[in-house]
């Protein structure tokens, strides 16, 4: 590696300008793809894309090099004092964060041996039952050796909000002895004030990274906690869901709701906390963090994060440095999951967009919580709310917030929406319904259910009513947990009819005071679910495909989603300093819902494959998740998505795979998949180079890998789906499977929805255990829509196996 170093004297005597953070990439191979090319340095990388052993001296004395080198090129640029690195990349990628004014960031994007400087940009979070409704107690646990060993000895990685270690769901008294895990280095932060270790063998490590938050000025220690703390809640809401012990208790308000399990209760939870309550995250940071998690060597890596906006510095969302980092990862072994995103139900909203990660999409389970207000006028309006009922066979008087005012100036507080006890007449409200309702305030969060029903007891009614009179397009209700009756009433129709109610029944004198209040009601029980057969079904919120191949919004030749898995209304641990929603401040568990919440369902079921297949790749993983995931319901109907329908209320359509992907994971199946799609490292590199728009300069810049060839197609990478953007006439695309089961004869057929042709080769094909064999797809454009068409390949093997594709594709003319 070598620097074409010119002292510039002159950078001492500029005027600098506010400094930020930037990310600098040099040239010289990181640790995962250094292949001894400098004298006195043995090779760290792998021959075959299998776990780098970042243990090895080899390693240790490279990565020291390249610190080396980081600090010699900024010691010879700029004066000391005058900057300040944060980190140095050196296992993923080859550089360093460095909090620099913008003239030293242009001194360095002109320096040679310098390949990018870009400005650090913000990232944000992505925000019981499941096991059961996944199938794992009965079909998969067993495998493994019970839910006591289910994911022994796979390390969970979590780059997300830190955890609460002390938590039920991760603590180690009521287990077997966890042992030590040999191929795991990594650390175990102290807890600055209690001075107790943050690991307990259940959590095997817990760092912190706030480097580049600290220099931007965002960082706040006695909000965000300078350790492993969480103070959000997100992260140890998605360690439980992937990881948590099984079993534990869910109680809140005196009442239990069941008991809680990770995917994998057995494994063991790795915590890199990056992001934070108030200001999510940089990603200099997360960066570090993915850096450190992989050096220290996790198995899965749980990304429930993504970026704020677009980088500046490349048009390719392949290419990003979050997406550049991760596919290093992937080198060294690790297999990546994110979350898709939440900016569904539109079109091309996903923010996970590489082949090398498996992005996740939310899914309905079967579980939904209703309740109902009974009117004294006969009506029964529907209503969410965990809440019990009031007292049975018994009504109460309805007395709205407004009309109990202590005094007309406290309007100013919008008394409305029972917030504020102190403004509201006791005397009124005590032992009656207290009806609030919903304003601007629930939107910004600045007001919640849970204040309302502190308001309500502390006033002494009996329960309490929230009716939305008006709500903004796309606005998502989800039932809070209480500990008083209470519902809240979200449709604008219905509360019109129960606001229509209680003024006709409330008699007031010429100045609008009441005189008698008699709008009576009662509330029933919402603490009991419905369990649906019409589940699963694509979340309202689940972003969704096309994919894109840049920033443009210019169709990629990659299907994504990768898989569906639940993530509406998930049950999981929280931190008691947690603030991510105001309705579960200094609780123990939340129900929350969002793509955050499917990752870790799969990181989980990704540990119980790595488990059972220790050597598997994970495009070998991802591959037995994705052609096992199942396209119906528990009704065997094909999956549904919920979407909009043109006056904004939440309707149901069929899906396609730009919802779900493959469909909604299927994790008995995925453990004995039959056939697999295996990709390396080099594969990744020839999608890049065949991918239209992007420079073989910026690829060679990130991969350290010569495009060869920018010939052939994106669609020939061998995933476990195929996606056309711009088909014109015949295209064929050839998949290589491998056997990993016995020896077994497949029958590969092919259906697609009328406007492309179909056709498979051979039809037919025998395999022995542990070989490959090559089909090929080919897709004639019969008509021209200008709409994709969908449909699959299913591999039918003579003893019992389905391997089955999606296949997206959109005819042109020319």
């Amino acid at each position: 590696m070598k620097f074409g170093y010119t002292v510039l004297l002159f950078l001492s005597l500029l005027i600098y300008g506010e400094a930020e953070v930037y990310i600098v990439t040099i040239e010289g191979e990181p640790v995962v793809s250094y292949k001894g090319d400098i004298e006195g340095f043995i090779a760290t990388a792998s021959e075959s894309d299998e776990k780098i052993d970042m243990t090895s001296e080899f390693v240790a004395s490279y990565s020291h090099h390249l610190v080396k080198k980081h600090d010699m090129l900024l010691a010879l640029l700029f004066e000391p004092g005058t900057y300040k690195k944060i980190y140095s990349y050196k296992h993923l990628i080859n550089g360093f964060a460095v909090h620099a004014s913008p003239e030293q960031a242009e001194a360095l994007r002109q320096t040679p041996g310098v390949k990018s400087v870009d400005r650090d940009w913000k990232v944000r979070r992505l925000t019981t039952h499941t096991p059961q409704f996944l199938g794992l107690p009965v079909g998969v646990w067993p495998t493994g050796g019970g839910c006591d060993r289910a994911g022994e000895d796979i390390v969970i990685g979590f780059v997300d909000s830190g955890i609460y270690p002390r938590h039920q769901s991760f603590g180690n008294h009521n287990t077997a002895p966890y042992g030590p895990v040999p191929s795991y280095r990594g650390k175990c932060e102290v807890d600055p004030n209690t001075k107790r270790s943050f690991c307990n063998g259940k959590i095997i490590g817990a760092q912190h990274f706030a480097g580049a938050a600290i220099a931007a000025g965002a960082f706040n220690p006695d909000i965000d906690f300078a350790s492993p703390l969480d103070g959000d809640g997100h992260g140890s809401h998605t360690a439980a869901i992937a990881a948590g012990n099984n079993g534990v208790p869910v109680r809140m308000h005196g009442f239990e709701f069941g008991k809680a399990s990770g995917m994998a209760p057995r494994a063991r939870i790795a915590v890199y906390k990056a992001l934070y309550r108030l200001f999510g995250g940089f990603v200099a940071d997360v960066v570090a963090a993915i850096e450190q998690a992989v050096q220290d060597g996790v198995d899965i890596l749980n990304l429930s994060v993504g970026p704020n906006s677009p980088p500046t510095t490349t048009k390719t969302t392949f290419l990003n440095p979050f997406d550049a980092t991760l596919l290093s990862a992937v080198k060294a072994g690790v297999f990546v999951v994110q979350a898709a995103g939440n900016e569904g139900p539109f079109p091309k909203t996903l923010v996970s967009y590489s082949p090398w990660i498996t992005t996740v999409a939310a899914a309905v389970d079967d579980r939904r919580y209703k309740n109902h207000l009974f009117l004294g006028n006969g009506k029964v309006l529907p209503g969410i709310g965990l809440a019990p009922s009031s007292h049975l066979n018994q009504t109460f008087t309805l007395v709205a917030a407004n009309d109990a005012l202590l005094d007309s100036s406290v309007t100013k507080y919008s008394p409305s929406d029972c917030q504020r006890p102190e403004v509201l007449n006791k005397r009124l409200v005590e032992g009656n319904i207290l009806l609030c309702g919903y304003s601007f305030n629930f939107v910004v969060g600045t007001a919640s259910v849970q204040k309302v029903s502190e308001t309500a007891k502390s006033l002494g009614a009996v329960g309490f009513v929230l009716a939305v009179e008006n709500v903004s397009p796309g606005t998502k209700f989800y039932p809070v947990p209480v500990g008083i009756p209470g519902i809240v009433i979200i449709d604008v129709k219905q509360s019109a009819d129960l606001i229509d109610y209680y003024n006709k029944s409330t008699s007031r004198d010429w100045t609008g005071r009441v005189k008698s209040f008699k709008a009576i009601g009662s509330i029933g029980d919402g603490l009991r679910p419905t369990l649906y057969k019409s589940a699963p079904q694509v979340a309202i919120f689940s972003a969704r495909g096309p994919n894109i191949k840049d920033y443009s919004f210019q169709d990629a030749d990659l299907l994504k989603p990768d898989i569906l898995a639940p993530g509406s209304l998930i049950w999981a641990a929280w931190s008691p300093n947690g603030t991510d929603d105001n309705n579960y401040i200094g609780v123990g568990f939340a129900m929350v819902s969002g793509t955050s919440m499917a990752a870790p369902h799969v990181a989980g079921i990704a540990a119980l494959v790595k488990q059972m297949h220790p050597r598997w790749s994970p495009a070998a993983i991802k591959s037995a998740l994705m052609t096992t995931a199942m396209t119906v319901d528990r009704a065997d109907r094909p999956l549904q998505a919920q979407q909009y329908s043109g006056s904004e209320t939440m309707t149901l359509v069929p899906a396609t795979p730009f919802d779900y992907g493959s469909g909604h994971v299927h994790p008995r199946a995925a453990l004995d998949p039959g056939l697999i799609f295996d990709i390396g490292y080099t594969d990744y590199v020839k999608f890049l180079c065949s991918t239209p728009g992007i420079n073989p300069l910026e690829i060679k810049n990130v991969t350290r890998s010569s495009c060869n060839s920018t010939s052939g197609h994106p669609a020939d990478l061998n995933t476990p789906s195929i996606a056309v953007s711009h088909l014109v006439r015949t295209r064929t695309i050839s998949r290589t499977v491998t056997n990993v089961a016995d020896e077994e004869t497949y029958v590969i057929t092919g259906r697609m929805s009328p406007e492309i042709a179909i056709s498979v080769n051979p039809p037919a094909m025998t395999l022995l255990p542990g070989a490959s064999r090559i089909f090929t797809v080919s897709l004639t454009v019969r008509s021209v829509t200008g709409s994709y068409s969908f449909g699959e390949i299913l591999l039918k093997g003579s003893r019992g196996h389905k391997v089955q594709i999606p296949v997206v594709a959109m005819g042109y003319y020319n």
